[in-house]
């Protein structure tokens, strides 16, 4: 099986290249100008198994918005390419990552059925150079362009990098265990397709 794909979006705002592999252990290397998103997006790839290239230039001088969420569109279309039409994958998964006093839970369907379901707060408008209301527009961006139902709660916690990273933790082993092939390699649907 050979799960790899490469996007690039290029718009007035930020121009794009993401390259994934699914199946082999490549590693990561993250530039998108903001130090702890590009944290997060390197625990993504880490923790979920998927070799990330992820190169973007983005109109920082306004803000991180378009930054963070076209990276989102790009990375989750660059995921439902690689994963083609969905078949023979474990579709589903869920995982609940601590992160000292923080807890974050993740539960994800690889369905073509795009959702997103955020709850949780955070004390502070950054952490660092990155504005935390935009974890959930990454996600949002990460979810519909991907194709995935994704359920995210920051359960609890007071340390908002903490908080964060849970969150971006616990959606990698999500997505580690629904990428995961299956023997028979058959769509796991009662439709027979998704």
């Amino acid at each position: 099986m050979d799960r790899v794909a490469t996007v690039e979006r290029n718009t007035k705002e930020t121009q794009i290249k993401v390259s994934i592999s699914m199946d082999t252990n490549e590693g990561y290397s993250i530039d998108t100008g903001i130090g702890f998103f590009d944290h997060m997006l390197t625990a993504l790839s880490a923790h979920s198994g998927i070799s990330m290239n992820i190169k973007v230039t983005g109109d920082l001088y306004v803000d991180g918005h378009h930054t963070v969420e076209d990276t989102g569109i790009a990375l989750g279309q660059a995921i439902a390419k690689a994963l083609g039409d969905k078949s023979g994958i474990a579709r589903y998964g869920s995982a609940y990552i601590p992160m000292d006093e923080a807890l974050g839970f993740c539960s994800l369907d690889i369905s073509n059925r795009s959702f997103l379901v955020f709850n949780g707060e955070f004390q502070n408008e950054k952490i660092g150079e990155y504005d935390t209301c935009l974890t959930e527009e990454f996600f949002r961006a990460f979810a519909y362009n991907a194709g995935i139902t994704m359920h995210l709660n920051i359960v609890y916690g007071t340390n908002d990098h903490h908080k964060c990273e849970a969150l971006f933790k616990a959606a990698a082993h999500a997505l580690k265990q629904a990428i995961k092939p299956t023997k028979a390699g058959e769509t796991l649907s009662t439709k027979g397709v998704l």
